[in-house]
């Protein structure tokens, strides 16, 4: 018997102004500095840093104040500087995940077109899934492309 999985995927898309080899750097290896971790992790307030292992099987996690790691996803397809792609299960059990992908590709004059694709929602999941759908393309405009902007100005 497979899952029954029937609602659609999220889909977001943004244009940064870098080649695709630095977004991709900088969603990997900058997550810590442009996440905002006060309203989108596990600890919130308590919530310290993130980060992302580079690399598949890599963890993307949280660190508390605390100490304590809360494992937000893990990476299935590294592949730069134009594939991401991770399981998703912030404040969830493992086997309760979805599914993200991230590409990064050329349009040109040194931009980047940034493509999120968030799938594997359950029957039963609508309003998780219209958070994400929310939540995505703020983080995507107000976090991820302010972060990448400031960055190209002070190169």
């Amino acid at each position: 018997m497979t899952q029954d999985r029937e609602l659609p995927p999220v889909r977001k898309a943004i244009e940064v102004g870098v080649p695709p080899a630095e977004a991709f750097r900088l969603w990997t290896g900058a997550i810590g500095r442009w996440w905002p971790l006060a309203s989108h992790s596990v600890g919130q307030a308590d919530a310290l840093a993130c980060a992302l292992e580079a690399r598949t099987g890599g963890r993307i996690f949280e660190t508390t104040r605390a100490g304590v790691e809360h494992v937000w996803g893990r990476i299935t397809v590294f592949a730069p500087p134009h594939r991401l792609a991770f399981t998703w299960h912030p404040g969830r059990q493992p086997d309760d995940h979805t599914m993200v992908e991230v590409t990064f590709s050329p349009t040109g004059e040194g931009r980047t077109r940034l493509e999120l694709t968030h799938r594997g929602w359950p029957r039963g999941a609508g309003a998780r899934r219209a958070d994400y759908d929310q939540d995505w393309q703020a983080l995507l405009r107000d976090d991820f492309a302010a972060y990448v902007a400031a960055a190209a100005a002070q190169a």
